[in-house]
């Protein structure tokens, strides 16, 4: 058989699926020993290349499809690039019905008001990706979309049976859940969601009206960890497929989010432009892992001549990404090495447990959907940061209500978590890690509802 152009293969152990694996989510030693098992993408840069300004498709996976695993894996099996393109076609329009609208590229521009507000001169400055105007008002479902592809391709090419389709699983307490059902809905596919008790009512009668199932879990004394994400562990080991962003659940997650950042390249490169910094919020870790994975493959393609500098943020409430990665950096020098950085990854690539666990307590903040008791996909983002000379955050209430407050007037419908980068942003101006004339990208990933 012939290799394809974008193979998978486990962080942690180095495993891959079996070719024939109709839904290659998870590696297959997933579960073996003290090892962080998330599948991740190898891009051979000499069989792909990125797109450029002549690109005429507007929709980000038909545009950007030449980098997506499941393009690979049709067109090996036998599927033509057009079929492939007439198969986002038909899912776009199909979750436009359901939604409203379809995946677009959106807005990544200068914002005036937050440049002037946190103190940039006029060559540097805020650029904000407003995914608020995304499928469902969030980034979520572009995740969802890229799985949903997987989904379609195996059954395209004959390696399931569609009359049997196994219903989908996720837990989330918002954005990830909404994006799921309108996708899985757009797809024909059942969905199950795993639930807190304070899920904000109205995502709860959403989610109902788009005919998911919809499961409540209560947190248990005595028991750490998030109790949706408990659950959705059993279901998945009852047979259910892993429809989430949690990234050591189903790796090709991540290929979806990656157009965010593939569109901002795009928009980059139409402007002669670039960014140093990159500052993200973080949960699950699904978004930054997303962002780090397409900046290093964007910058292998050549697309860009380097990654900006990534800095993750997270909540006082809870900051398991923060600590892990203090423990990797505290055993580097001040200015490691590469061979140092990869050294230190792959001992806590297979000791997760000295690096990675669930928060003590149950985590409040007025940002909650960042507020995972797990960063799952935290590896990849840890090494970005190392690679790339940038730092964690953790911010406080005060800090998140004032970056709402600053995202809300400047224009954007913006909630407290789709704007906590930008609270990560005001310590890091105060801090003097970034300068007032470099050049910040933020996201604003969800809208005020």
């Amino acid at each position: 058989m012939t290799e394809p152009a974008i193979k998978l293969a486990c962080s942690g152990c180095g495993a891959s699926p079996d070719p024939g694996e109709p839904y290659p989510f998870r590696c297959p030693r997933s579960g073996q020993g003290d090892v962080d098992h998330v599948l991740t993408k190898r891009v051979d840069p000499a069989r792909v290349s990125f797109p450029d300004g002549a690109a005429g498709h507007g929709q980000p996976f038909a545009r950007y499809r030449g980098l997506l695993h499941s393009y690979h894996r049709a067109i090996l099996g036998g599927l033509t690039d057009a079929e492939f393109v007439g198969l986002v076609e038909r899912l776009d329009a199909a979750v436009a019905r359901v939604d409203g609208r379809g995946f677009a590229a959106t807005p990544f521009q200068r914002s005036a008001y937050l440049s002037k507000a946190l103190g940039f001169t006029e060559g540097g400055g805020v650029w904000v990706k407003d995914e608020t105007r995304n499928v469902s008002g969030s980034h979520k479902g572009r995740h969802l979309m890229g799985v949903l592809l997987h989904l379609e391709v195996a059954e395209r090419l004959g390696l399931v049976d569609r009359g049997g389709r196994p219903h989908l699983a996720i837990a989330s307490c918002g954005n990830a859940a909404l994006a799921a059902a309108v996708v899985a809905a757009a797809g024909g596919w059942r969905l199950r969601v795993f639930v807190p008790v304070d899920a904000d009512a109205g995502v709860v009668a959403r989610l109902a009206q788009l005919n998911a199932d919809v499961v409540t879990c209560a947190r248990q004394p005595g028991l750490a960890g998030d109790p949706t994400y408990a659950r959705l562990g059993e279901e998945i080991a009852a047979g259910a497929l892993a429809f989430t962003c949690q990234g050591n659940e189903n790796g090709l997650a991540i290929e979806g989010g990656e157009t965010l950042v593939y569109e901002i390249v795009f928009d980059l490169a139409a402007t002669d432009g670039a960014i140093d910094h990159l500052v993200v919020q973080v949960g699950g870790g699904a978004l930054a892992s997303s962002c780090v994975q397409a900046f290093s493959t964007a910058a292998a393609l050549g697309a860009v001549d380097s990654a900006p500098r990534a800095h993750t943020v997270q909540t006082e409430g809870a900051h398991p990404l923060e600590r892990a990665y203090a423990r990797v950096a505290s055993g580097l020098p001040s200015h490691p090495s590469q061979e140092e950085v990869d050294s230190a990854l792959r001992h806590a690539a297979t000791h997760r447990s000295a690096y990675m666990w669930p928060w003590e307590s149950e985590p409040r903040s007025i940002a909650a959907g960042i507020l995972d008791d797990e960063t799952y996909d935290w590896l990849a983002v840890v090494g970005g940061m190392l690679r790339s000379g940038g730092s964690p955050v953790v911010v406080s209430e005060e800090r998140l209500a004032h970056a709402h407050d600053l995202g809300q007037k400047a224009g954007f419908r913006v909630d407290p978590t789709g704007s906590s980068g930008l609270a990560g942003l005001l310590d890091l101006c105060r801090a003097g890690v970034i300068e007032p004339d470099e050049r910040v990208a933020v996201l604003f990933t969800g809208v005020e509802r």
